[in-house]
């Protein structure tokens, strides 16, 4: 069932205040452009007239740059263009990095000198605002953090640049990793505004990598990098119609990624198919001294994507039936196409899911209030404490404009992760979170478990914060397990995923699950920006 070993693909399958901030932000997109063209390095002319930027693959566009028929400049500045003029929609990327082109320009020269480094050469990558980036801000979507860019790139963004990678711009999120109050609302940050969901603009895109989600949903880059604690990537991925893989905490280093838990958080990619995202996991993976759960890490040959991985599988179906008619039609729609592959699919249901969300609530508010103090010590020139941040949004005119900072309060107040009751908080939470999923898999001999990743997105409002209706992260989450969520239908325009998830290390086994269901039902559309529905 699971493959204790890290992977590659090799050969992989075929109101006022905020009024104000929105204005800023749609300034910085212009200004940053507009310093691309100041240098000198004019976006090129469309890359490939038919190249459909919503449908290609990484192998794809590898086989044309080699071939010549496509530059990374070249797609870079489609890209580049795209955000210019889409994004004014969707609002999904805060800013992009003047040297891209200058980056994409390098790649060409390397691949024309024969030293093209790996799969993601000449790849546009949009990275999440909370994980550090030399020479850019790195805000977590507070104004607390803006003007100060960290002196280093974090772990996975050296990963990225030295596999030849473009690294595009920052995605806007949900300030704090939606970790600042109990009615916070999806997309939204204090230096991004909104983002919007691109099937309908104004219905939510989840969170918290909202911008990381949206921006590969609207074809703005071909990767985004998002963060998960609890649900932050896969249900992004999910609401946006894009595969998102939370992987094995320990797979990705999370140095210089703003915390919440170390306990529960890591790093992970979202692409419009499974490929993509596989490669790009393959990038970010490895062992890192400066995180020291990497280093329990698998070491061993590298893993490619298994092709038909779905015959004699043996799935899980947690369905969560009855909370929504149309989740329930598309989870249904998901079991036939895993039978009609070869498939077995058995009915199950995971215990225990109060007593873990009731613990790990709780244990995460300490962990928050050790774990970030111990980040912003690394960022010279901002708060350095909850409480100095507590003070900062109180005096800040658009911080605290649409919801309050309850967890941030509630943080300076927590037990110390040295205090008993927090200890068996969390001993609870993650064996429960454990014993729910190997017990599963154990009890009915499966590979995987598969329930739908999200409902039908919520329209985006505030005050009552989110209208989260249902979702299946919390077991991995909680256990540290790989989860990747891939599109399986639609609610009318309204993308539904289905997420499979495993046991420990099994990232590449319920990647090449994902992938399988994919060619099977390759239900994903491009998004039609839409008002409303």
């Amino acid at each position: 069932m699971c493959c204790p070993r890290p992977f590659t693909v090799l050969g992989a399958l075929d109101g006022r205040a905020a009024g104000k901030v929105g204005c800023g932000v749609r300034i910085l997109r212009v200004v940053t452009l507009s310093l691309v063209l100041a240098a000198g390095l004019a976006v090129p002319a469309p890359a490939a007239p038919a190249l459909d930027l919503d449908r290609s693959t990484i192998p794809q566009l590898q086989r044309m740059m080699d071939r010549g028929q496509l530059s990374s400049a070249g797609l870079t500045g489609r890209y580049l263009g795209r955000i210019a003029s889409v994004d004014r929609e969707v609002r999904s990327v805060l800013a992009v990095d003047p040297t891209a082109l200058a980056q994409a320009a390098a790649s060409d020269h390397r691949r024309r000198t024969g030293q093209a480094r790996g799969p993601l050469e000449g790849i546009p990558v949009l990275v999440k605002d909370n994980i550090d980036t030399r020479g850019l801000d790195t805000t977590a979507g507070s104004r607390a953090l803006s003007g100060k860019p960290p002196a280093a790139d974090a772990t996975l963004v050296r990963k990225l640049r030295a596999a030849g990678a473009v690294v595009l711009g920052k995605a806007n999120l949900s300030e704090w990793a939606n970790y600042r109050s109990t009615k916070s609302t999806s997309g939204w940050s204090g230096v991004g505004g909104q983002t919007h969901n691109p099937y309908v603009l104004d219905r939510n895109p989840c969170g918290s990598s909202s911008g990381s989600g949206a921006a590969v949903a609207a074809s703005l880059a071909q990767v985004a990098i998002g963060t998960e604690t609890d649900g932050s990537i896969v249900c992004p991925a999910g609401a946006n119609g894009v595969v998102g893989a939370k992987p094995t905490l320990g797979l990705v280093s999370r140095a210089g990624v703003v915390p919440i838990s170390a306990e529960q958080d890591t790093a992970g990619p979202m692409a419009r198919n499974v490929v993509d995202t596989a490669l790009t996991l393959s990038v970010l993976q490895g062992r890192d001294p400066a995180d020291p759960a990497t280093l329990a890490g698998p070491v061993g040959s590298a893993l490619e994507l298994r092709s038909g991985a779905l015959k004699g599988a043996r799935i899980g179906l947690w369905r969560q039936s009855g909370i929504n008619a149309e989740v329930d039609r598309v989870v249904g729609e998901a079991a036939r196409v895993l039978r009609s592959r070869g498939a077995e699919v058995v009915e199950v249901e995971l215990p225990y899911q109060d007593q873990i969300g009731a613990a790990e609530g709780a244990a995460l508010l300490s962990e928050f209030a050790r774990d970030l103090p111990a980040y912003l010590k690394t960022r010279p020139g901002v708060p350095q404490s909850i409480a100095e941040l507590v003070e900062f949004n109180r005096r800040d005119p658009v911080e605290l404009s649409k919801f309050g900072q309850e967890l941030f309060e509630q943080a300076l107040t927590a037990p110390g992760t040295d205090d008993p009751g927090y200890r068996e908080q969390r001993a609870t939470a993650t064996s429960l979170a454990r014993k729910s999923i190997d017990g599963t898999l154990a009890a009915h001999d499966l590979d995987a478990i598969l329930s739908p990743t999200n409902g039908p997105a919520w329209k985006t409002a505030y005050g009552p914060g989110d209208a989260f209706e249902l979702g299946s992260s919390t077991p991995a989450a909680v256990a540290g397990y790989p989860n990747v969520s891939v599109p399986a239908g639609y609610a009318g325009e309204l993308p539904i995923g289905v997420s499979l998830f495993a046991g420990r290390w099994a990232d590449a086994e319920v990647l090449s699950l994902a992938a399988a269901f994919e060619e099977a039902a390759p239900v994903r559309k491009a998004p039609r920006y839409l008002r409303t529905a």
